[in-house]
């Protein structure tokens, strides 16, 4: 258990998440309550990004962590517990934005954001999110998590479960299909 942690501090990076998993494994509930408050804003900024409705982000952010709390004894702790949160996040958005897809919704993006980066550049321009809102779910968390949460492309790999090239190649193309639309409306 916790020499599991020690060993993997050990080995490499370590990911301080992995003792309050311990010790909510072992029965402490205020461990996930901390989890909980840690990473809240991140998964909303991404189920925010993916489904472009801050109600139905908070739906799927209830949602995530209640799947995690069930299942946090299966995380393997082979990745970072984050990069498990992400990915996640990143698969019930998804799923929420499938079912929700015949639902047009614009709204701004940095309202996905603006808890976490303030400092971040004002992307309120009309024509980006109307370009974001014509892209798939899968696309808009792609440019989520790199973009939004600036995540790298080793931890977006994870997140969606896929190899460093797998997602250098779907953010290309992500990337394109964007271009593509942004420059095909005036």
């Amino acid at each position: 258990m916790v020499s599991a942690v020690i060993e993997k501090g050990r080995q490499g990076s370590f990911d301080e998440d992995l003792v309050l998993v311990e010790r909510f494994l072992n029965g402490n509930t205020h461990a996930f309550e901390e989890l909980y408050s840690k990473y809240y804003e991140k998964v909303f900024a991404i189920a925010r990004g993916v489904l472009m409705d801050s109600d139905e982000a908070s739906d799927a952010v209830q949602e995530v962590f209640t799947l995690v709390y069930r299942h946090l004894a299966r995380f393997d702790k082979r990745s970072r517990f984050s990069t498990w949160l992400f990915r996640v996040a990143v698969n019930r958005s998804i799923q929420e934005a499938r079912r929700n897809r015949y639902r047009s919704r614009t709204v701004a993006l940095t309202e996905a954001a603006a808890n976490i980066a303030p400092e971040e550049p004002d992307t309120t321009d009309p024509k980006v999110q109307a370009t974001m809102a014509k892209l798939s779910p899968a696309d808009r968390a792609l440019l989520v998590l790199f973009y939004w949460e600036e995540l790298s492309l080793q931890d977006i790999a994870d997140s969606i479960g896929c190899g460093v090239n797998a997602a250098k190649t779907r953010l290309y193309r992500a990337r394109e299909r964007f271009r593509l639309i942004y420059e095909a409306n005036p």
